[in-house]
């Protein structure tokens, strides 16, 4: 773990077992307890006997999950009226084409769709996984407070905590509070604009109970694990402030961006060309942040979803 001091403006290598020394009294920290599910499907255009096609689901249209937004591989070959057969009890229409592989589909389905992607669905491991996903993978790309299901990808900050951990941050008197942003094309699509005030990300869902709300209200400080959490609460303080709400969030946070409910975070390390990168650089103010980057690269930290951590105080 890279600790990282906006007020020394230095940073200093640590690991995360001791995570819980850098905790306070009146702490909150502020979980996503999202549940990736599985998004991945493989199936046939037009027959049985087409062309084999992956739709990687990103987010549902309706509560019944019929229509979806998805990314199709190979793009090119699929086109608005064809068809994708995945199982004798699932198939799929093409109703709109966008950029970038992005298709809207809507599923024919024998029984409820849920179920069926529950059965017929892969975890969406990070594309430098190069192995099939496994049983244990549905479990494993999860974090240990994982609730609510629709993610496609998990929330990674958090994948470095265990039960053990979350108690010894209760024990320096810290509170937990969960909020929800389901991860989607918002979060880890790459940015594919120079000019990034005409960036727009895609849109995700998110949601805060009262509870929670007023647990993170109470708050001296609110130590942010990962950006989804910042997203959250940062577009809570926009809409009124922290309080119970639910609907959906676009809000591309990048350097001069006035931070209002965020006190510390703790993140992975980002690739360039990413809305993720541009986060800790508004966060931590972006000379301190490259610095730090420069620093991790030379000193081999890992990068990715399951890599090493970095907190911003």
């Amino acid at each position: 773990m890279l600790v990282v001091s906006r007020e020394k403006q230095s940073f200093r290598d640590d690991m995360f077992r001791n995570f819980g020394g850098y905790i306070r009294p009146g702490d909150c920290l502020v979980l996503n307890n999202t549940r990736v599910f599985p998004a991945r499907l493989h199936g046939r255009r037009n027959t049985d006997s087409g062309a084999e096609v992956e739709v990687f689901l990103v987010r549902a249209l309706d509560e019944q999950e019929i229509t979806w937004n998805a990314l199709v591989r190979p793009g090119k070959r699929v086109r608005v009226g064809d068809r994708i057969l995945f199982d004798p009890k699932l198939r799929a229409e093409v109703l709109e084409q966008g950029n970038y592989g992005e298709r809207t589909i809507r599923f024919q389905a024998a029984s409820p769709v849920r179920e069926l992607l529950e059965t017929l669905g892969e975890t969406p491991l990070p594309p430098y996984i190069h192995r099939a996903p496994s049983a244990g993978d549905r479990e494993r790309y999860q974090t240990v407070f994982a609730a609510r299901r629709g993610s496609v990808a998990a929330p990674t900050a958090g994948l470095h905590f265990t039960s053990e951990m979350l108690e010894r941050c209760r024990a320096a008197g810290a509170e937990i509070a969960y909020v929800t942003l389901h991860v989607g094309l918002g979060t880890f699509a790459p940015l594919r604009s120079e000019d990034l005030a005409g960036i727009r990300l895609h849109e995700e869902r998110f949601e805060i109970d009262d509870v929670e709300a007023e647990t993170m209200r109470r708050a001296k400080r609110r130590v942010c694990v990962g950006t989804t959490s910042v997203r959250c609460i940062e577009t809570a303080l926009r809409r009124g402030g922290l309080k119970a709400m639910a609907g959906e969030t676009d809000l591309f946070i990048q350097p001069g961006f006035p931070f209002a409910a965020t006190g510390a975070l703790l993140t992975n390390f980002h690739l360039p060309r990413s809305s993720l990168l541009m986060l800790v650089c508004a966060f931590a103010g972006t000379d301190l942040a490259l610095a730090a980057y420069r620093h991790a690269v030379s000193e081999r930290y890992r990068f990715f979803s399951y890599g090493d951590c970095m907190l911003i105080e």
